[in-house]
């Protein structure tokens, strides 16, 4: 029992860790909460500091999820355990503890839970995502298709009805998380990837 609450505290912690916000800080950039979209996430990363850095953002913020999850399953917990790990990580990167509870929409750390879940889960999103991305070029798009898919992919590769539930639930949120996003979707106003608007993600 113990063993199962610090692991979902400290995965919450760990999700409480802007990725965004420090590599700006250590590559002189501008802090995203205050550019763009505001959203400090990599797609407002790349629009303000380029590749490079929206990449190490990228990767952070799937690490975030992904590596309180693999903990779990080292640990050997319960489902149940996992899928709260798994949520609690994702939850920390949108309301990070450290930055007063403002942080970013959450897709590249709910992939990195879904890799860490079952690592099929985790490709079958992303290869999701990149399908729609290069066919629509718009981020949010092609996040929200990806996510709506996700649930199913996790009853497929990872049949456990905890592990299907924190999938779903993250899959609400995100599309929480892209309201305004879905507003200029269907207005026509969504930037697309790569350009430096101030209305997306």
């Amino acid at each position: 029992m113990l063993e199962g609450l610090l692991l979902v505290v400290g995965a919450y912690l760990v999700g409480s860790i802007s990725t965004a916000v420090l590599t700006t800080r250590l590559l002189g950039l501008p802090d995203p909460r205050t550019m763009g979209s505001g959203n400090p996430g990599a797609t407002n990363v790349l629009r303000y500091g380029g590749k490079a850095a929206a990449a190490v953002t990228l990767l952070g913020d799937g690490l975030k999820g992904y590596l309180p999850v693999l903990v779990g399953h080292a640990l050997g917990v319960a489902p149940l355990v996992l899928g709260a790990t798994a949520l609690a990580a994702f939850l920390g990167h949108l309301f990070p503890v450290f930055f007063g509870f403002k942080g970013g929409k959450g897709v590249a750390t709910a992939l990195g839970v879904l890799l860490a879940l079952a690592w099929p889960i985790g490709v079958a999103t992303a290869a999701t995502w990149l399908i729609l991305a290069l066919v629509f070029r718009y981020s949010s798009l092609s996040a929200l298709g990806a996510f709506l898919l996700a649930p199913l992919y996790t009853a497929w590769f990872a049949p456990q009805p905890a592990l299907v539930g924190a999938a779903g639930v993250m899959t609400l949120i995100l599309l929480w998380r892209h309201r305004d996003n879905i507003r200029r979707l269907l207005a026509g106003k969504e930037p697309r990837i790569g350009s430096r608007s101030t209305g997306g993600g």
